[in-house]
């Protein structure tokens, strides 16, 4: 009988997971980020087509988090000189391989998840 020994190269293996998973919840656990990306899935929009597509997020924090998602190169905010001003939001090529994981994260909360209880 075969037994479960652990070698060096797994927990190599394993910090290395558990340290790019890390990197990955500090963007993507910080309330509404994952909801902001996938507001964005279906092509561009203005801050005010998200700010009505995400109900509770206010525009400050709104501000806040495409702020923090342009750094992180998630999404691109795009500039039109107009006339009238325009600024629309994108999902970048490292932002749109985030929804297959977004849409994985999904499936498993419907079947795993209660949902939350309605306040009537």
């Amino acid at each position: 009988m075969a037994a479960n020994v652990r070698t060096s190269h797994d927990l190599d293996t394993c910090v290395r997971a558990d340290e790019a998973l890390t990197r990955a919840f500090v963007i993507l656990g910080k309330r509404w980020n994952a909801l902001v990306l996938g507001s964005l899935r279906f092509g561009p929009a203005g801050f005010r087509e998200l700010s009505r597509a995400i109900d509770g997020l206010s525009d400050s924090v709104l501000a806040d988090r495409l702020a923090e998602l342009t750094r992180h190169q998630l999404v691109h905010r795009r500039v039109d000189a107009g006339p009238p001003v325009s600024v629309t939001y994108e999902l970048t090529e490292r932002g749109r391989a985030l929804l297959p994981a977004l849409d994985q994260i999904s499936a498993w909360a419907v079947e795993h998840l209660p949902p939350e209880p309605s306040a009537q």
